[in-house]
């Protein structure tokens, strides 16, 4: 027999034939089979519930009908893009839930609906999608049985198809609609860093100052009682009372310039860094190149920013210099620090680098660290540059 001389002649026998198909094909044409039933499923939804709205729209019930069917839409919409995500590995960002709980009302809610670029770009892919579904499933069908050597050319070109679909129709409202998620993450930002800094401003005046203020009442009135019967400690009390006062006069400074200092008020960004540097431990070089000053907010986490850089200067670095250069390059504010100590610094650190980070990121602004071991350490910001508002 022939394949018993093969055999014999040393030869190993042939692998039995199979399906060469790797899993990234398998889910290409998963993909492709399930279009036919699902945009079946989207053309029947989008010519009754949507077409039944349009024309309902003369009556009471039309708008009400038509807005729960784009509704509809946006969650065949989320369906699809999870699909494509899962099968093609086509990576689309969720678009923005509507705000329906802070329209105002029932009728604003609905106008909010009926304008949704998101719902009637899915309608569209809905609509257009029967006939390619139609092609893709028959195609894909027939090839398993017929031409499956080249399905896979054929299921990754159909594929690329429906990817570009996607994209073109189940996509966020391109720019427009990622702005609006980076602001709306960027507002959570903002207010836990407001709520922080509120914490932090009542802590300081309840341990602090009110304390201070607290001891003052109690020595004042031990004096008064004595100021008769023993006229020297009541002088002593008096003593110690006036010590206290210009304690809790200084937490009170502190705590003022923590929060909005006087001097950046009246001199500006230079005057207010120098003030900084000058309370730093470590020597600190101050160069500001602004032709003006910019806007008040871009101004106060300027001067923020580069107060906690000093302050982890002083703390951490083992620096024995450190400069700071701030300057307007086009449409940007940059603030480079730097310091020749030990270095290892990092957002995730401990050190307050990631608040900084969060900080500047909310107002659309870039922090980056470069801080290798040994050092040194420079830290690059940069805020968008706004021109300032003179208010009376």
């Amino acid at each position: 027999m022939p394949g018993a001389g093969r055999e014999a002649a040393g030869q190993e026998p042939l692998p039995p034939a199979r399906l060469a198909y790797d899993a990234h094909t398998w889910k290409e044409i998963a993909h492709l089979l399930a279009n036919l039933p699902l945009s079946l499923f989207g053309f029947v939804y989008v010519m009754t519930v949507l077409f039944t709205g349009v024309t309902l729209t003369l009556t009471v019930v039309g708008l009400p009908v038509l807005t729960l069917g784009l509704l509809g839409a946006r969650l065949i919409g989320r369906f699809e893009r999870g699909r494509a995500r899962m099968l093609l590995g086509v990576r689309i960002d969720e678009p923005s839930p509507l705000p329906l709980r802070r329209s105002g009302n029932v009728f604003q809610g609905m106008w909010l609906v009926l304008k949704d670029p998101v719902a009637w770009r899915t309608v569209l892919y809905d609509f257009i999608r029967l006939p390619w579904g139609i092609v893709t499933f028959t195609v894909t069908f027939v090839s398993l049985f017929v031409l499956w050597p080249v399905l896979p050319f054929l299921a990754r070109g159909l594929a690329t198809v429906d990817r570009a679909m996607v994209r073109a129709l189940l996509c966020p409202s391109d720019e427009l609609e990622r702005r609006i998620a980076e602001l709306e993450s960027d507002r959570g930002v903002v207010v836990d860093t407001a709520a922080a800094d509120l914490r932090r401003i009542e802590r300081d005046l309840h341990d602090g100052a009110q304390a201070r203020l607290v001891n003052l009442a109690m020595g004042l009135g031990l004096a008064k009682e004595k100021l008769l019967e023993d006229p020297d400690a009541a002088s002593a009390m008096v003593e110690e009372a006036h010590g206290e006062v210009k304690l809790a006069l200084q937490e009170l400074r502190d705590l003022a310039r923590g929060i909005h200092p006087a001097v950046l008020t009246d001199r500006g960004l230079d005057a207010a860094l120098s003030s900084v540097a000058s309370r730093c431990t470590v020597p600190v070089t101050v160069t500001a190149d602004l032709p003006s000053r910019p806007a008040q907010a871009i101004e106060g986490i300027a001067y923020f920013t580069v107060s906690e850089l000093l302050q982890n200067v002083s703390k951490h670095s083992g620096a024995r210099s450190a400069s700071v250069d701030v300057w307007r390059s086009e449409n940007r504010l940059l603030i480079q620090v730097w310091d020749d100590g030990q270095g290892g610094a990092r957002l995730d650190g401990g050190t307050g680098m990631r608040g900084l980070a969060e900080r500047l990121d909310a107002v659309d602004g870039l922090f980056v660290v470069d801080s290798p071991e040994g050092g040194p350490t420079t830290v690059t910001a940069e805020l968008p540059w706004r021109d300032r508002t003179e208010q009376a």
